[in-house]
């Protein structure tokens, strides 16, 4: 990656380059960077970078020194992203972090004063961008914020990757704490889980903090945290045949759909999802699921697709909900927390953000049940313990999706790494 920085201080970039973990990074070549000073392309004998801004206040950067300054660069602003710190603009994200690191060359304008001439702006910056609501003198602090959190990203920048992906915000969540000697200091200790040796309890309560503390701390943080690797036990999903309501409103059966059977098992495998929990109380429905798998498990379309198998290895058949539900019991040593999928408001119906919060607390299996036909019946919400309310669209009169179309919706919401 290349960083260029154009600014009229040059010299708290210069020192920030060769510092510490990025100055190791110039080093390794890693990176390039170039400083390039304003003032080498101001006009006139003083220099001249800025002036009073029009209708009265403060000075600001002109539009023509920045132009020559940005021009000066070597490259065609092919795979170039020119930034504008700014109060104005979008708050630093680690989701807008992650997507400059993919940019092959970062400009940073530092502006100063009462900012930069907008024409400038309108023209030439491609993101303005605030690390946060409050008022700097330049942007030369927010540039070293950017830069800073940026090439983290990039491998070989910091020492051990892992690092990286354990940090806050990372996979949308705080944190753990962190500790080191002395085992005891001013009367405070040390958890003694981390001092046992045993790598997998430690990993468990470092996860278990990391919730913790983002539901106390950050509950925001949540809609875009996929929460798979801080759950206690297994996800699992399940795909309820009978009873369903039909179109008239009465309780029947529906047939299983190849399709479904294709699509689902793959955004199960995509999303991590432990079984995908076929229900049926048809035998030859259950046979014709067998004839599938098979198929694309152990026949011909194992070589013609290999990764098609894969998925639908993931497909359980059971005759009832009952079953399956006992089934995920005996499995994961739980009796599962089941949450009903309907496309109708239902009396009760939780919001997708509060279930993500109350799995986060609960030690229990998961186990998501969609319908087909005109939708689950009452006979199965009742053995659920929460129903979430519909996935909702643009069009608020409008709500027919698949139920493959919503299981992918439910599992990127909850398991979606963002």
């Amino acid at each position: 990656m290349r960083v260029s920085v154009i600014t009229a201080f040059p010299d708290f970039l210069r020192n920030f380059f060769a510092t510490s973990i990025i100055g190791k990074a110039v080093e390794k070549g890693l990176i390039e960077f170039d400083v390039i000073d304003l003032r080498d392309f101001a006009q006139g004998h003083y220099r001249q970078v800025d002036d009073y801004a029009f209708g009265g206040g403060g000075m600001v950067l002109m539009a023509e020194p920045l132009k020559i300054a940005l021009e000066s660069l070597s490259d065609s602003g092919t795979g170039r992203s020119v930034l504008y710190p700014s109060p104005q603009g979008a708050v630093l994200t680690q989701e807008i972090v992650e997507s400059l690191a993919s940019r092959e060359h970062i400009v940073i304008i530092c502006g100063h004063y009462e900012g930069i001439d907008e024409r400038f702006v309108q023209k030439y910056v491609d993101l303005e961008v605030s690390i946060g609501d409050y008022v700097l003198t330049g942007g030369e602090i927010p540039a070293m914020a950017i830069i800073d959190s940026v090439l983290r990203q990039i491998p070989g920048v910091v020492g051990r990757q892992e690092a990286v992906i354990e940090d806050s915000f990372f996979r949308g969540m705080l944190d753990h704490p962190h500790f080191t000697r002395p085992a005891e200091w001013d009367g405070l200790g040390v958890p003694e889980v981390l001092t046992s040796g045993n790598k997998a309890e430690i990993d468990y309560w470092r996860r278990n903090e990391a919730v913790t503390r983002t539901l106390k701390r950050r509950p925001d943080m949540l809609s875009r945290a996929n929460i798979l690797p801080y759950l206690k036990k297994g996800v699992f999903v399940s795909l309820i045949h009978s009873p369903v309501y039909d179109r008239n409103g009465q309780k029947n059966s529906t047939a299983i759909m190849g399709l479904d059977l294709h699509d689902i098992s793959r955004t199960c495998k995509t999303f991590g999802v432990k079984r995908f929990l076929v229900t049926s109380p048809i035998p030859s429905q259950r046979e014709f699921v067998r004839k599938i798998t098979k198929h694309w498990i152990d026949g011909y379309g194992a070589s013609f697709i290999p990764n098609r198998g894969e998925a639908l290895k993931l497909i359980k058949l059971f005759p009832d909900m009952e079953k399956a539900s006992k089934w995920v019991t005996d499995k994961e040593h739980g009796k599962p927390y089941i949450i009903a999928t309907s496309a109708n408001n239902r009396t009760g119906s939780v919001h997708w953000l509060e279930l993500k919060r109350i799995v986060l607390e609960i030690d229990r299996p998961l186990l998501f049940v969609f319908g087909t036909g005109w939708g689950l019946h009452d006979e199965i919400i009742e053995q659920c313990d929460a129903i979430m309310q519909p996935v909702k669209g643009g069009s608020l009169d409008y709500n027919h999706l698949s139920v493959r179309s919503a299981v992918a919706v439910t599992l990127d919401r909850f398991f979606g790494s963002r």
